[in-house]
């Protein structure tokens, strides 16, 4: 292939931003790198998403450090996916918390999801040696969860689907702060592969239906102030009906998956082309753009084998 797949060309360290977005409420942010977020409560810390390995966990718990020193009791995932949850097992905490949906996800495609980012991004997976396997969660719900640390007030919700079936969101009443996981992104291109294109507006509806004052997302800067929150949720719905409309008229022709390529690209380049990832995501967002187009409702499991055969197909 005379084009590296993915990001596998992709190998310089990312600037780390540790950002307070509300009182004791932190982003931790890299450049378009996968975000975590930190909820420091009365006695104890929850953390949201677990990164890739236990040694860019590490990197986290420093800049927790920075700040606290009381003992992480809890993570959150808000999705399934390998570059947010493997890294798990470095945080010690005694709860660890997906949808049920997102488990289930594990379950069934798990293994393959590690293997697929694996081969997209190596140097998301540096260290992975320390990785003990795939991360289940320990406790689970379907639409809503609330979790106390001491008086802080945490609600965990499922709004819909978006960038995966089983996405939530975390809520902290008391500073109207909201952890967004991918289902919004801030100057980064959505990973739509696994997504939903015909429910993720109406689950940005649902986000921003609670006027909150700051959003940690999925990648990208922290947004702090409702007009930043307001604009990433709006060009995160920009993204994704660009995404999707042209590969839905390349379907309804019984045109090729190159020729959705073609016209995706045709109108995302002269807006996204300067988005954090946004080559790495392309292919894999047309794909499943197509494939939805076409009536695929549950997005087809990716496997190191079925990327590069597709990749192979769009370079032609």
């Amino acid at each position: 292939m005379s084009k590296k797949f993915a990001s596998q060309g992709d190998t310089a360290e990312k600037q780390i931003s540790f950002t307070e977005v509300g009182r004791d409420l932190w982003a931790f942010t890299a450049e378009g790198d996968p975000n975590s977020g930190v909820i420091i409560g009365d006695t104890s810390v929850m953390i949201i998403e677990a990164q890739a390995t236990p040694r860019l966990a590490n990197k986290v718990i420093e800049k927790v450090r920075q700040v606290t020193d009381k003992p992480i009791t809890h993570v959150v995932l808000t999705h399934y996916h390998a570059v947010r949850v493997l890294g798990a097992s470095a945080f010690g905490a005694n709860q660890i918390i997906m949808s049920e949906m997102a488990r289930g996800m594990v379950t069934e495609r798990g293994q393959e999801d590690w293997d697929s980012e694996f081969q997209r991004f190596p140097r998301l997976f540096e260290g992975h040696e320390s990785i003990p396997g795939l991360t289940y969660p320990t406790t689970t719900f379907n639409d809503r969860m609330t979790v106390y640390l001491g008086n802080r007030r945490i609600d965990l919700i499922h709004l819909g689907r978006a960038h995966t079936a089983g996405d939530i969101v975390v809520h902290v009443p008391d500073e109207n702060v909201m952890f967004t996981g991918d289902i919004v992104e801030y100057n980064s291109a959505c990973y739509c592969g696994d997504g939903h294109f015909g429910d993720w507006g109406n689950t940005l509806d649902a986000i921003k239906s609670f006027d909150v004052d700051a959003i940690a997302p999925g990648r990208g800067d922290a947004l702090v102030g409702r007009d930043m929150v307001n604009t990433a949720i709006e060009n995160t719905r920009d993204f994704i009906e660009s995404t999707y409309r042209p590969a839905a008229r390349v379907a309804a022709r019984n045109g090729s998956l190159k020729d959705a390529w073609d016209a995706v690209r045709a109108e995302c380049d002269p807006k996204f082309a300067d988005y954090a990832i946004y080559e790495h995501c392309l292919p894999f967002n047309v794909a499943r753009a197509y494939d939805e187009a076409r009536g695929i409702a549950h997005p087809r499991i990716w496997t190191d084998k079925r990327d590069l055969e597709m990749w192979e197909q769009l370079q032609s």
